[in-house]
């Protein structure tokens, strides 16, 4: 059935489904399917690149003379971009600078899009995608910004952002300057697609770092003599940019009579949240060395900056940290979302906890993210339920920006492992890399990351690039007996990818909240199908679908082990497996 009412009191009502969880967590015995600390985790992660036909090297064109952008790069995307159901892959790529050809480059460094077999193997389809293009590109964000039910590729580059619109014929043409995005030059990072007027159609944030240019790069050195990589505060910021979907193929930039100008942002990585829970998207902005933005959404077209406020902008010291990535979930099944930001080294992951009055408060020490992350420099960062038990754990990619620091005694190293914190269910995470696969726990100068059930098992894999090195594909295996249900939205109403969609799901006490969402993590993106981990349950009781456009549907008694589409207005279908 489907009826209108407010979200926030119907979400609110919810949160009373973790009251028992929440009870036991006081009293420090074990939340609703929590999973203590062990050497089994009940999940592995198997490194499958080879296997699956990856054969990726990312070029950030360095030749000596240490330019800014080189320490950035570069991001990765799981999307279906020929609407086949099964997950795609794209790594963005960089490009030799000119002038300063690599000899161990690759003949072209281009970006690669990989189409899934759907048999565990990929084909490298770049060329005959029309996407074998050489730029010295960033991030990636991905929505069908016309509707037409194709994925559209917005790749954020070193000087001219690119966007490729899909045709629905396995191929994609560039419509940067046809859409009104050309003819702006920045060193842009991540993005995100959102509909911040709720009208129906994806509008397009670009994360913007500081003013650089090939021929104003300033000189850095640690020794007086030799030239190092330059830290932010080297360079003056550089705003964000929105721009307003006009739904005919072309964007106006809205940047100004937004409220989101400001040319002292250094800014990395962007998410969507919805901080009071009243249906308008706003927006979370991870800044290197400069306060970290909270825009919340006035309903009006313009967005104001309640991040002081809030108190997501500086560490608990009030220092402005080197936010890097950012990734927005309800990791507490309490109805609210929480917020992590990753920074540089000897500053901490930050993990910002709704306080259920409109602020935040930083939990990571009392986590045990915080101490964990203490000597790592973190970059891609993803909440994901890696081994189905019903609660978000949290991913992250580590890698120094320099390998001069490997010489620094007692350091992390400029190679970092990644992290993977398992969510016990009580607000505490325990790092089980290393328990979940040696491949994945080796150190690696590694950027962005992203999430994706490649192979329709039910659970989700792993996608990871480094900086000037090769991309990583880890196939997740749960072996717990735990079960899933996977859906995918299809807005009539809203955006056809239903980004910014809210799904809660009900079982057995315990309700989860999954927002549809582009962008997050570090100039990298996630599939867009929401996985929920179900524990040993094998039925939702409920599920509620929450969709941008403010329609409310309901759906009870939905059985696990099963992919579904949700068409708005429409019902919901399913399918036998995943």
């Amino acid at each position: 059935m489907s009826h209108r009412f407010n979200r926030r009191s119907f979400l609110q009502g919810f949160c009373g489904l973790t009251t028992a969880a929440a009870a036991a967590s006081a009293l420090g015995e074990s939340a609703l399917w929590a999973a203590s600390p062990s050497a089994n985790p009940g999940f592995h992660l198997t490194d499958v690149t080879q296997s699956a036909g990856i054969n990726f090297r990312h070029n950030n064109g360095a030749y000596g003379g240490k330019l800014l952008p080189e320490t950035l790069g570069a991001g990765c995307a799981f999307l279906d971009y020929d609407g086949d159901g099964w997950q795609d892959i794209l790594l963005v790529n960089g490009s030799d600078w000119p002038g300063h050809k690599r000899s161990m480059a690759p003949a072209a460094s281009t970006l690669k899009l990989y189409r899934n077999n759907r048999n565990g193997t990929f084909t490298d389809v770049t060329r005959a995608a029309g996407l074998e293009l050489s730029m010295y590109g960033m991030g990636v964000a991905v929505g069908d910004y016309n509707n037409d039910g194709f994925p559209d590729i917005l790749v954020t580059c070193v000087g001219q952002n690119r966007l490729f619109r899909n045709t629905g014929k396995g191929t994609f043409v560039d419509a940067t300057h046809s859409s009104g995005l050309g003819s702006r030059m920045a060193l842009s990072t991540s993005a995100l697609w959102f509909d911040y007027d709720r009208d129906g159609l994806l509008d397009l944030f670009v994360c913007n770092y500081v003013r650089w240019s090939q021929d104003k790069d300033v000189f850095c050195s640690l020794d007086g003599k030799r030239k190092s990589y330059c830290t932010p505060e080297a360079y003056r910021g550089e705003t964000c940019w929105l721009f307003h979907n006009r739904g005919d193929g072309t964007f106006e930039d809205v940047s100004a009579k937004s409220g989101i100008f400001d040319t002292s942002s250094k800014s990395l990585g962007v998410a969507l949240v919805d901080v009071d829970r009243d249906g308008w998207l706003d927006l979370i902005v991870a800044n290197d060395t400069q306060p970290n933005k909270l825009y919340r959404n006035q309903k009006n077209g313009t967005f104001r900056d309640i991040g002081v406020e809030a108190g997501i902008a500086f560490s608990t010291e009030g220092k402005a940290r080197a936010g890097m990535g950012v990734d927005v979930a309800d990791y507490r099944n309490a109805g609210v979302a929480s917020i992590a930001v990753t920074n540089f080294d000897n500053e901490m992951i930050g993990l910002y906890r709704d306080t259920g009055n409109g602020s935040y408060e930083d939990v990571a020490l009392a986590s045990g993210v915080g101490r964990a992350s203490k000597t790592t420099l973190g970059f891609g960062c993803a909440f994901a339920d890696f081994d189905l038990d019903g609660w978000l754990d949290l991913a992250v990619a580590n890698g120094h920006i320099d390998d001069t620091v490997r010489n620094i005694s007692g350091h992390a190293g400029y190679a970092q492992p990644p992290q993977l914190f398992l969510n016990d269910g009580s607000g505490k995470f325990h790092d089980v890399a290393a328990e979940v696969g040696s491949a994945f726990a080796a150190p690696k100068v590694a950027r962005g990351l992203a999430y994706g059930d490649f192979d329709r098992d039910g659970d989700l894999d792993l996608l990871l690039t480094t900086n000037d090195g090769p991309a990583y594909l880890y196939r997740n295996d749960v072996a717990n007996g735990n079960h899933s249900l996977r859906l995918r939205l299809v807005g009539t109403k809203s955006n056809r990818d239903g980004i910014g969609a809210v799904v809660r799901v009900e079982s057995s006490g315990m309700a989860q909240t999954r927002m549809v969402k582009s962008g997050s993590s570090y100039l990298s993106q996630s599939e867009l199908p929401l996985t929920f981990g179900l524990g040993k349950q094998a039925t939702a009781e409920r599920m509620v679908i929450y969709w941008p456009s403010g329609r409310v549907e309901e759906f009870k008694n939905v059985a696990a082990g099963r992919a579904y589409e949700c068409t708005e207005g429409k019902g919901i279908a399913g399918q036998n497996g995943f």
